[in-house]
């Protein structure tokens, strides 16, 4: 079982959720730390997969997919880890999470445009061997939370 997070751990966490690529000179003087403290602790943080890595926040639009949807997906319950792999292999396929409920899995998907977005639904994932039916949730806007470092904050 992983140790629990401290205060400065949560802390780390928050800024780096801010700002991925900031130094650890620039972290220490933020947490008011040691350089080495501040490497030792994201180093242990990264080893014990607390972080897993560090992203780009990318415009999608702006990257050429500008159309983006929430597909539920319902499934014949033994070909569930099957169609899991087949979904992971999916380009565009950007978030699937298995979930209890009315449907089995619900996916965050983002396509070139519309056109693309049907061909993904209708040709490719629609025509997957256990895949029953699927909804799709078109997504007319998406807002971003205050901020995601906002969650490692004390409360």
């Amino acid at each position: 079982m992983a140790s629990p997070l401290d205060d400065i751990d949560r802390r780390i966490l928050a800024e780096l959720s801010r700002d991925g690529r900031m130094s650890m000179r620039t972290l220490a003087e933020h947490l008011h730390i040691s350089r080495a403290n501040a490497y030792a602790r994201v180093q242990r943080l990264r080893d014990t997969n607390v972080i897993r890595g560090f992203r780009a926040d990318v415009d999608h639009a702006a990257a050429g997919m500008g159309t983006s949807a929430y597909l539920t997906v319902n499934l014949r319950q033994a070909e569930w880890r099957v169609v899991g792999e087949q979904l992971r292999a999916l380009p565009g396929v950007v978030h699937i999470a298995l979930v209890g409920g009315e449907f089995d899995v619900i996916l965050l998907v983002r396509a070139k445009d519309n056109a693309d977005l049907r061909r993904l639904v209708l040709d490719v994932i629609q025509g997957m061997p256990g895949v029953v039916s699927t909804r799709t949730l078109l997504v007319f806007e998406e807002f971003e939370p205050p901020t995601a470092a906002s969650m490692w904050e004390a409360r």
